[in-house]
């Protein structure tokens, strides 16, 4: 008796600590570039704000960066992707066809739209090659990117507010990446940028988690201006 009272809880955690194991691998496979969804290819204005002369450096790229997480994803992809976890955790479909139109509705641009339903398109079709994809109740036909994000960190186990900084990470280091072939930046000056970036994450994972319905929206007519300009853009090496 006493052996077995010891040994119980001892493989209760090992199985805890194995569970936290796979959904942090699980995180880590969702967020990583070399996920084949084609995320490389957009860079949400960023772009037409190098051609415009609005980001031209290393500062000037801070501030974008800096201001587009702080009115941009904490204020409209982040929470919705908490709420997105947390109606596909409730078997909620309604709330997630809300959700997702919702985050149709707020983009601002033609590119912007496409942007989350072409990436959405590819990991659904990813999913669907790994024998991933939910009951076709559960998601709206054609889902954003969000929404089946939010759909395999639930799968995996993630818990919401990994997931919010994990979705953060992946667009910082998109976004790095675009600067990084764009503009005369060099890999250490992205470095440093993330440096500066990483405990804004976690500020911006906060704000979101605070935030109520009636407060969501993003507040970026700066980045929806450029995205419009990119529409017409002579020579480009993206498709936002």
């Amino acid at each position: 008796m006493c052996t077995e009272a010891t040994v119980t809880p001892d493989v209760a955690a090992d199985d805890a600590e194995q569970g936290d194991d796979l959904a942090l691998l699980g995180l880590m496979q969702l967020v990583s570039p070399a996920l084949p969804i084609g995320a490389f290819a957009w860079s949400q204005g960023l772009e037409s704000a190098f051609e415009l002369d609005w980001v031209r450096d290393e500062e000037s790229l801070y501030a974008w960066l800096a201001g587009v997480l702080d009115d941009g994803l904490a204020r409209c992809e982040l929470p919705v992707l908490a709420r997105q976890q947390g109606a596909l955790l409730n078997q909620d479909a309604d709330a997630v066809a809300y959700w997702d139109a919702w985050l149709t509705a707020s983009r601002e641009t033609r590119e912007l739209a496409e942007e989350d339903q072409r990436l959405g398109a590819a990991l659904k079709r990813l999913l669907d090659s790994l024998d991933l994809l939910p009951p076709a109740s559960v998601l709206p036909a054609q889902a954003g990117y969000v929404t089946l994000f939010a759909w395999l960190a639930q799968t995996r186990g993630i818990r919401p507010r990994q997931a919010l900084l994990g979705f953060a990470w992946a667009w910082l280091e998109n976004q790095l990446a675009v600067a990084c072939k764009a503009l005369p930046l060099g890999h250490t000056a992205a470095q440093r940028l993330i440096e500066r970036l990483r405990p804004e994450l976690v500020v911006a994972v906060d704000r979101a988690l605070s935030f109520g319905d009636d407060q969501l929206g993003p507040l970026l007519p700066g980045l929806a201006l450029a995205s419009a300009q990119h529409e017409t853009q002579y020579s480009r090496l993206f498709r936002s």
